[in-house]
């Protein structure tokens, strides 16, 4: 009975809850999420040690939840910034578009980010 019982929570619980992922744009929805974080915490460390990280590796106080998009990125350190490249959304590369003023301030050199002005 008690195992009836928490199945039928179980069930209870998963038809409560919103399953209306927009699976169709799911590599765009965490792609952007994952170039945001990823561009966030980069700029960060530049702010705080006046340079950009060697690899991502040399990044500090980082979430449990950012593992994520550091599996999802690709980062190059150059001479004035740094490349970044989303290399995986949900599933696969996402075509990610961003309004030129994202950009503005930031190290980023090259990216598969398309800009629109």
């Amino acid at each position: 009975m008690a195992k009836l019982l928490s199945a039928l929570t179980l069930l209870l619980a998963l038809t409560a809850c919103d399953f209306n992922f927009d699976i169709p744009h799911a590599d765009e929805t965490f792609g952007t999420q994952n170039f945001v974080s990823a561009v966030s915490i980069i700029e960060l460390h530049n702010v705080r040690n006046g340079e950009y990280p060697e690899d991502l590796d040399e990044l500090e106080f980082l979430g449990n939840w950012d593992a994520i998009w550091l599996s999802a990125v690709r980062y190059e350190k150059v001479d004035n910034g740094y490349n970044l490249f989303v290399e995986r959304g949900w599933a696969t590369e996402p075509n990610l578009v961003f309004p030129i003023r994202f950009k503005q301030g930031l190290g980023i050199q090259a990216t598969n980010v398309e800009w629109l002005e």
